[in-house]
């Protein structure tokens, strides 16, 4: 048994502070997080734990915030190298720049160093959990659970199914589901690693896949649904010539059972309210993404809409479409898309969604995301004065409006460490990765 202290003023969202609910919020102005054995035993007021922990080695971070760690809800790692690919709206963005990129993965040494480049990056910028496309190759995958396997990071990912894919990126609807079932078969219960079931989107599946799809779904409850939905007006029109006989976007994966608790749909722009309706009624999840959908000019995705349907929804990041890990700058987009459709995102809930509303978007609320005792100890401890301005800017100020502050201006700058389990894994001034 080992136990350490962390003292630094703490701020979590256990609950959604659009609610109103008066636990939603945590904020402990000199507070204290204590870990033993890489869970969480207390966290609170440093005056009031103390006495419970006599002789308590403690690590102190005078002038820092700790939040949670992040956890980015929708990510594809195969799209590292390929950050700031310019020009071209989604469908011919990724025929010109996405899909040779990821044709490189046919080579799993290539795999292994973009999987430590991207983890590293996420670490770095403060993020500690997240879901995660890889290729339609299976050793895609193996190589990014075995470098987060090595970090102990808890890591939700899964093999791209494409029967209708481009040349070099195309299996069948047989060759998918069986390499998804033997991925599942040896990823399942080592550290801290998920699955999801990962069809690309309806245009690059058929009917076999999809269903081929579902039933892998069902036959494994541990496992996720991750999948991109009504993205771009282009690709839902798509959609729609070829499934006729589907009423719009999501039926056609509810016609194969892949619209349920389980499943993360990263965009769903293009949607009205009776399909939102639908996803919050079958109590499905919504990756915001509004870097990403800024880029590459897809349209911005409706919050409000979402809220009253009674959606889940976490932030992604959506690199390589999305322009930055950080989950501070993409809340900074957040805060813009969601002005530009009437509503002022406010930066309480925006840690909620890229913290605890991320880890509910991936089933893991119960393990990450608000510093609960018994939850994992992964953690960000952020520097409000890591650049000259962000340092004026907050100094003095309360707690929402230097959050507010964070998401505007902070990026990795601002992150100082990363611990996962308690571990430190990125130490902006040392440089530990």
């Amino acid at each position: 048994m080992t136990l350490h202290g962390f003292r630094a003023e703490i701020a979590a969202t256990p609950g959604d502070p659009a609610t109103g609910d008066p636990q939603a919020v945590v904020h402990y102005p000199d507070g204290l997080l204590v870990v033993e054995d890489g869970l969480v035993a207390a966290c609170g007021d440093w005056a009031a734990l103390t006495p419970r922990f006599p002789g308590l080695e403690v690590t102190a971070f005078p002038g820092r915030l700790i939040v949670p760690g992040f956890v980015d809800s929708h990510v594809h790692y195969p799209q590292t190298e390929h950050i700031a690919a310019y020009g071209a709206q989604l469908l011919q963005w990724l025929d010109r720049h996405i899909f040779p990129a990821e044709a490189a993965f046919a080579d799993p040494a290539h795999a292994a160093k973009v999987a430590d480049l991207f983890l590293g990056e996420l670490l770095r910028n403060g993020t500690t959990s997240a879901l995660v496309f890889a290729t339609v190759h299976a050793h895609s995958v193996d190589a990014l659970f075995e470098a987060a396997l090595a970090r102990d990071m808890r890591l939700i990912g899964g093999k791209v199914l494409m029967d209708r894919g481009p040349e070099g990126l195309c299996d069948t609807a047989e060759s998918g589901r069986a390499e998804t079932e033997a991925l599942i078969a040896r990823w399942r219960g080592r550290g801290r690693l998920g699955y999801a079931v990962t069809p690309r989107f309806a245009i690059t599946s058929s009917e076999a896949q999809l269903a081929a799809a579902g039933d892998v779904l069902a036959a494994h409850p541990d496992v996720l649904l991750h999948t991109h939905l009504a993205e771009t007006q282009h690709e839902t029109a798509e959609v729609a010539a070829l499934f006729p006989a589907a009423r719009d976007y999501l039926d056609v994966y509810d016609r194969f059972g892949l619209v349920g608790p389980r499943s993360v749909f990263a965009h769903a722009i293009q949607l009205d309210e009776t399909a939102m309706l639908r996803l919050g009624a079958a109590g499905s999840s919504i990756a915001f993404c509004p870097s990403s959908n800024l880029f590459l000019g897809s349209g911005l995705f409706n919050l409000a809409l979402a809220d009253r349907c009674g959606c889940h929804v976490g932030l992604g990041t959506d690199v390589g479409a999305g322009t930055s890990f950080s989950m501070l700058q993409t809340l900074s987009e957040a805060y813009k898309v969601c002005q530009l459709r009437g509503l002022s995102l406010d930066p309480l809930r925006g840690l909620y969604l890229a913290t605890t509303g991320g880890a509910r978007a991936l089933g893991i609320q119960d393990r990450v995301g608000a510093l609960q005792v018994g939850q994992e100890a992964d953690f960000v401890v952020l520097d409000m004065a890591s650049t000259p301005l962000l340092g004026r800017r907050t100094a003095g100020a309360a707690l929402r409006d230097r959050l507010f502050a964070l998401q505007i201006l902070g990026d990795d700058r601002a992150v100082a460490r990363t611990y996962v389990k308690g571990r430190l894994l990125h130490d902006r001034d040392g440089l530990t990765a």
